[in-house]
């Protein structure tokens, strides 16, 4: 049997998924199902008023905020923007998976050919989104040491 390919080179690595955010048009109502049902702790929440958006951080048994585990964030908007525009094109549902990274500036050079727009995201960080959407979910870097 022939060996198989190396697989091709990533334009840059990720160290782990971050969070994984939903679009809901009610924050609390949606984060209290997720609490209710699935167990997940409430830990977080915030208005990043340059995004527009209000952000509510969940995690599971043992996650914290820099932690390992991946969190669940639910993103409502607060005005017309991006996430407006994606609950009225899509409803409620994933909006997009967050990858951390050590060093976002290194990251968005690595990614010359789909880069991102630097911005202050939740608990202050260092966020991009991608300029591509595989299969429609949005992606997002966050820089953060590890």
């Amino acid at each position: 049997m022939a060996a198989s390919p190396p697989a091709p080179r990533p334009a840059t690595r990720v160290s782990l998924i971050d969070h994984v955010a939903v679009a809901a048009h009610d924050a609390a109502r949606t984060a209290e199902w997720f609490e209710r049902t699935l167990g997940l702790r409430r830990e977080h929440d915030e208005v990043v008023e340059d995004a527009g958006v209000r952000l509510v951080w969940l995690y599971p048994d043992g996650g914290e905020p820099g932690g390992r585990a991946a969190a669940m964030q639910v993103v409502q908007p607060l005005r017309a923007g991006p996430v407006a525009d994606h609950l009225a094109a899509r409803g409620e549902g994933l909006h997009h998976v967050c990858f951390a990274v050590p060093d976002m500036d290194r990251a968005l050079a690595e990614l010359a050919e789909d880069p991102g727009r630097v911005f202050t995201g939740g608990y202050g960080q260092r966020c991009a989104f991608l300029g591509r959407r595989p299969a429609g979910c949005a992606v997002e870097l966050v820089e953060r040491p590890l």
